[in-house]
């Protein structure tokens, strides 16, 4: 291990105002990191999850359900940017149906379901540095958003970015913002602790927490898995889904052979030998949906034995400093996942839930869904399926990829629900009503073409 490169890493974070528990997490995956540690995961050393607990088959006593979600926080992960899709702000202020953005979405799920369970349900965002502003002006228009004495939001560490060369802090004078990173949406544990949340909340009377990430508008207040969390006294419980075709890519849970304990495996900690094994969807037949359900007494019991590390396993990233530049310096970002706690908390489970708790966004291919009519927006802001199974759709990385193209091409959203699966190739505007019946596919014309006009079907 470099000595020098920790001191100067420490250095750095003091002088951006660091806490300690962000210092020492961030100390603790540096030595493992600069000592081999990858956090590899490889297939002979696992077990698949193949016959989960199912929360259809769990029966929760309503008045049970009731005290629980009576005690729960509700939690988003809001640091991302959607920098994939072309975004220089907060993803959630993308707006999804109606005019109205993630934001918008969640937290009209959070007043409906205050009413329905006459429940206080606070609801904080975990931002980034990147995402605080321009969420916390955003909220501004719901005054009576906050419980008590409680914030809205609690912030994300950021940690400096590590040369692979020398395992030195990197410095990038062209934009010193790019020599920092977040720590992962592990960091939401250290972040709760050091930002004093986590104490607030339970002074407060919460005991329970959920938390999702901010895309996924299907993760809304539920007193039922409140209920049966709290039933099982489980320090920690993760959402699982069944796997299909278009889920290989989501880390999934196994059983580790060394002592039968669940754990997480992310794409990032899969051997390359081994990702056949970790993108069969028949091998491993469930996904983490980055749903997750914690006993926020535990939690705290667990960070004050363990000196704010808790031990997720490490996440290994080697990124270039600049990541629109590739011949910038290689760099390490050291990470860790959520959801990976369920290794680190004895009797820690995990529950299937229907895929209804699962609508993430991460491409314009699954807003384009959200904003069709495969999906219903109802008075308390859920969104509802109304087909029996989603259509695939494929829209070229070329003409959609980026929110500009796309909200340039996409005016009306196609009618989706007799589709089976919905390809676009080459640049086509969709600016009036189209129905699409089957599979269809919209072919490259080797020009800009109209749906309706150029219609190929």
């Amino acid at each position: 291990m470099t000595e020098h490169g920790l001191a100067a890493a420490i250095a750095k974070m003091k002088e951006a105002g660091a806490n300690e528990p962000a210092i020492d997490v961030f100390s603790h995956y540096y030595r493992q990191a600069s000592d081999g540690v990858t956090g590899m995961i490889p297939e002979d050393t696992i077990t698949p999850l193949t016959d989960p607990p199912q929360l259809s088959a769990v029966s929760v006593d309503e008045t049970a359900a009731r005290d629980a979600i009576a005690r729960t926080v509700i939690i988003k992960l809001n640091g991302g940017l959607g920098t994939s899709m072309g975004l220089d702000q907060a993803k959630t202020l993308l707006p999804v149906r109606e005019g109205l953005t993630f934001l918008d979405l969640i937290v009209q799920q959070i007043m409906a379901a205050r009413e329905t369970y006459a429940a206080p349900l606070p609801l904080l965002f975990m931002n980034s540095f990147r995402t605080r502003e321009d969420t916390l002006a955003h909220l501004e228009r719901y005054p009576d958003l906050a419980v008590g004495d409680l914030p809205v939001d609690f912030l994300q560490n950021a940690e400096p970015k590590i040369r692979q060369d020398d395992f030195e802090p990197v410095e990038w004078p062209d934009d010193p913002t790019l020599e920092w990173c977040p720590p992962g949406h592990g960091d939401v544990y250290t972040a709760l602790v050091g930002s004093g949340v986590l104490d607030a909340l339970l002074a407060a009377g919460m005991k329970y927490a959920s938390i999702s990430n901010g895309d996924n508008l299907g993760a809304a207040p539920d007193a039922e898995l409140a209920g049966w969390f709290a039933g099982t006294g489980a320090p920690y419980a993760a959402e699982i889904c069944p796997r299909t075709i278009n889920d290989r890519k989501g880390g999934h849970l196994a059983i580790r052979k060394s002592d039968g304990q669940l754990i997480l495996r992310d794409t990032a900690q899969t051997p390359a030998d081994d990702m056949d094994y970790f993108t069969d969807e028949h091998r491993h037949p469930y996904f983490h949906t980055n749903n997750l359900w914690v006993d926020l007494e535990q939690l705290k019991a667990a960070l004050e034995e363990r000196g704010a590390v808790l031990g997720l396993p490490l996440i290994y990233n080697v990124k270039t400093v600049d990541p629109s530049d590739s011949s910038s310096p290689k760099v390490i970002q050291l990470e860790t996942a959520m959801g990976a706690a369920i290794e680190v908390f004895n009797g820690a489970t995990a529950i299937a839930v229907p895929r209804s708790r699962f609508q993430p966004v991460k491409t314009t291919n699954e807003l384009l869904l959200l904003r069709s009519d495969v999906f219903d927006l109802g008075a308390d802001s859920r969104l509802t399926q109304t087909v029996e199974s989603l259509p695939r759709v494929d829209l070229d990385a070329d003409h959609y990829k980026l929110i500009g193209d796309f909200e340039q091409r996409v005016k009306v959203a196609p009618s989706l629900k007799a589709a089976t699966s919905f390809v676009v190739e080459g640049d086509w505007t969709f600016d009036s009503e189209v129905t699409v019946t089957g599979d269809v596919t919209f072919p490259d014309l080797g020009r800009p073409a109209v749906a309706g006009v150029d219609d190929p079907r």
